[in-house]
């Protein structure tokens, strides 16, 4: 199998943002807030200005993408924490690192930007996200707050995992 890059999008970027969103969506359409038809309706000014509001990152395999994820600001914190979200990865890519390699870029991209840590927001009841989280060194938090969709997979709350981004970020995240 051939390597996994992570690349930055730009805000030129829109349209390779678009298309690898709009397929998490037809995939997954559980796992996002919004729908597929609603975003394909979105225009050029809509991506660009969304791109615009958080950086994001895409795994690409032999120039395909694989996989994508943003990083931003998390609004519940005084600007000095980062949130990962919106991580996704095509299924026939999934256990092969991809969402490893993109949770790593984000958490590198969070830390040049200055965030002290990072926050993750997961299912409480989706044990396979949990483990993941945990085996990249994010902590359960006492933090809660109701899914924005509720599946039978991530249950009816989601709790806030954090990753601190300080000198030591924990042997399952040096780079």
């Amino acid at each position: 199998m051939s390597d996994i890059t992570v690349r930055p999008l730009g805000e030129d970027d829109w349209e390779d943002y678009r298309s690898v969103r709009l397929a998490a969506l037809r995939e997954s359409p559980e796992a996002f807030v919004a729908s597929v038809d609603e975003e394909e309706s979105y225009d050029e000014d809509f991506w660009r200005q969304r791109m615009q509001r958080s950086a994001r990152l895409v795994a690409e395999r032999d120039g395909r993408a694989v996989g994508v994820v943003s990083v931003g600001t998390a609004t519940e914190s005084d600007g000095t924490a980062g949130e990962l979200f919106g991580l996704w990865v095509r299924p026939e890519a999934r256990g092969s690192g991809v969402a490893t390699h993109l949770v790593k870029d984000g958490a590198s991209l969070a830390a040049e930007r200055g965030h002290s840590h990072l926050v993750y927001w997961v299912g409480t009841e989706n044990g396979r996200a949990v483990a993941f989280a945990s085996g990249m060194g994010f902590r359960p938090t006492d933090y809660r707050r109701p899914m924005g969709v509720v599946s039978e997979e991530d249950g009816e709350e989601e709790i806030a995992m954090v990753l601190p981004l300080g000198a030591d970020n924990g042997p399952a995240l040096r780079l």
